[in-house]
């Protein structure tokens, strides 16, 4: 992907004229250059730290439509989001997989049955399509067995998507790379160059070696997600952005089994929240509060985060009798979140927005399903400034179709290993099929990665440091206990020589790993984690009361109704007596 002294080759290359200069390496950032590329147009995209570092790498890993949205009675992101979700299903096996999701229901739920059957009737039919069924308890808990029995009325399953990440975001650079497009990691965009014009360009800075540049475009978008407003204030602009943290922690498949998601309310606030097989372990989110650090700062699980997705586990699977000890790693993401000065940070609108500002474009907000749509609405909103730019075609494919043979037997991949690695690597899997040195077709042992992928990454990735290939690459770092650090020898015989490190480099960059897991993938210290089982046991409490008080008010109701009903008869019989002639009352 990236040869060796490609970072060379492309600090030679910023003098030249830009189109469009992207401010920002996740999924909006790699997306508008995908679409910039594919109109002709040069296009240079920068990141001031690892692509996908930001919330691309640490989301909740879903490709889904949306459903909760239909709560607000934001159909429109619903639908965009369902259609986005097919076209990906349709064009990137092994990358973006089906998933089955199952929504228990209870007694006291609120929202109850039938509000679930009109959201997933709607849901179905964006998609045009219908997946959803209603089971019954027993039906129900053969394909969840582990979910809480007390009071479980039945539930829906329906259809929805799950991908890597961060595998989704170096997709779609490559795919970018290949045809043109420019890219480059470590490098800050620390100004803005104005002009007659407004925004011009950037003062680049070398996170790598040091160097600065001065580069010049037509356009400069500004797709930094939650650091939005910082290049916003350069020109003027108050702030708009609300970050908010997402965190999730990952345990074994054989520990929490799920084959397939489970979404429920967590029993103290009775937000959603869900586990899912992913790649081999099963993930459980999210959380959903205001991150008040410091965003240049690696963010990490809280204390309370782990107490609360904790206490959602033991309310729901009960009998698994889950610890902090069966937990192999944690994540946080920060979402940017357009702020609308609502309390409850779950009400925020999780849409996209553009806006135009003294010759910047800003663009954040909105979903990684969506990463397609708001790259052609950020290319719309530039058109002004690009005369010469073609019309925007929104038919054409998000994902390069990918149909090469890969150089090995049947013996050694499988046909499900061979669609993972076309998936993820697109038109680059032949290549790192064919660099496999003997053994190395083989999975790394608890997951689904091949050392061959290690090799690759390290090669052809643009990999600086070696968190870039651990948690980003090959996501050994969430999936492995301790972040794969028990299987660091075989990872340097491999990737050392393969990156040019010495021996000092390679020994510092272990240190630093292992100094940010800890800190940022690992468990907070267990003395600051909240004790979670009261939190249950009230959550339990409180959903004792409600369904007391949800059966009195039936009996209330009921006995209202009774009454109501023997007044009235009361009532006809005494005007049926006075009704009748006077005679007919001596026939009785």
């Amino acid at each position: 992907m990236w040869a060796q002294n490609w970072r060379d080759d492309v600090w030679g290359r910023l003098g030249e004229p830009w189109d469009i200069i992207v401010i920002g390496g996740g999924i909006t950032g790699a997306g508008i250059l995908r679409e910039a590329t594919r109109l002709g147009l040069r296009t240079l995209l920068v990141e001031q730290r690892d692509f996908a570092w930001g919330t691309s790498s640490r989301s909740s890993k879903l490709v889904h439509g949306g459903l909760r949205y239909l709560q607000h009675g934001d159909v429109k992101l619903t639908w965009e989001s369902v259609q986005e979700r097919e076209q990906l299903l349709a064009e990137g096996p092994g990358l973006i997989d089906p998933l089955g999701f199952l929504l228990p229901t209870y007694k006291g739920d609120r929202p109850g049955r039938w509000i679930y059957e009109a959201g997933l009737t709607v849901y179905d039919m964006l998609a045009l399509q219908w997946s959803h069924r209603y089971y019954s308890a027993d039906d129900f808990r053969m394909m969840a067995p582990h979910v809480a029995a007390d009071h479980l009325r039945g539930g829906f399953a329906f259809g929805d998507a799950q991908t890597d990440d961060a595998r989704l975001v170096l997709r779609v650079i490559r795919e970018a790379v290949a045809e043109g497009g420019v890219a480059l990691n470590y490098a800050t965009a620390e100004g803005l160059l104005r002009g007659p014009n407004g925004v011009e360009g950037i003062r680049l800075h070398d996170q790598v070696q040091g160097r600065v540049a001065e580069v010049y475009a037509q356009v400069v978008i500004n797709a930094t997600g939650a650091w939005a407003d910082r290049l916003r204030g350069q020109v003027g602009a108050e702030p708009r952005i609300r970050p908010l943290r997402g965190s999730h922690l990952i345990f074994p498949a054989w520990r929490l089994p799920a084959a397939q998601a489970v979404s429920f309310l967590h029993p103290v606030d009775r937000r959603p929240v869900f586990i899912f097989p992913w790649e081999g372990n099963t993930l459980v989110g999210t959380t959903d509060v205001d991150h008040g650090r410091d965003l240049d700062e690696e963010p990490g699980i809280s204390p309370e985060e782990v107490a609360y997705l904790m206490t959602a586990i033991d309310a729901t699977f009960p009998s698994l009798a889950i610890t902090l000890d069966d937990v192999v790693s944690t994540f946080a993401g920060v979402r940017p979140v357009i702020g609308h000065e609502n309390l409850d940070p779950s009400e925020e609108s999780r849409d996209h927005v553009v806006w135009m500002e003294e010759g910047l474009l800003t663009v954040t907000g909105g979903k990684l399903t969506t990463f397609r749509v708001i790259a052609l609405d950020a290319l719309k909103a530039v058109r002004h400034r690009l005369p010469e730019m073609p019309p925007l075609e929104a038919a054409m494919p998000v994902l390069n179709a990918v149909d090469v043979p890969l150089p090995a037997d049947d013996e050694v991949l499988t046909e499900r290993c061979r669609q993972r690695l076309l998936g993820r690597y697109g038109a680059d899997a032949p290549a790192l099929v064919a660099a496999a040195r003997p053994g190395e077709l083989e999975p790394i042992a608890g997951t689904p990665y091949l050392w061959a992928e290690l090799r690759w990454a390290a090669r052809a990735e643009g990999v600086v440091h070696l968190e870039d290939l651990l948690l980003r690459r090959v996501r050994l770092g969430l999936l492995l206990p301790q972040g794969g650090l028990g299987q660091v020898d075989r990872i340097r015989a491999i990737c050392q020589p393969e990156l040019g490190w010495d021996d000092g480099r390679w020994a510092q960059e272990v240190a630093a790993y292992q100094a940010l897991w800890q800190c940022c993938y690992g468990l907070p210290p267990r003395e600051r984690i909240p004790d979670w089982r009261p939190m249950v046991a009230e959550a339990r409490a409180k959903q004792a009361v409600r369904l007391k008080q949800r059966r009195q008010r039936r009996q209330r109701r009921a006995l209202g109704a009774g009454l109501g009903v023997a007044v009235l008869l009361a009532v006809a019989v005494g005007w049926w007596r006075w009704l009748r002639p006077a005679g007919a009352q001596g026939d009785e």
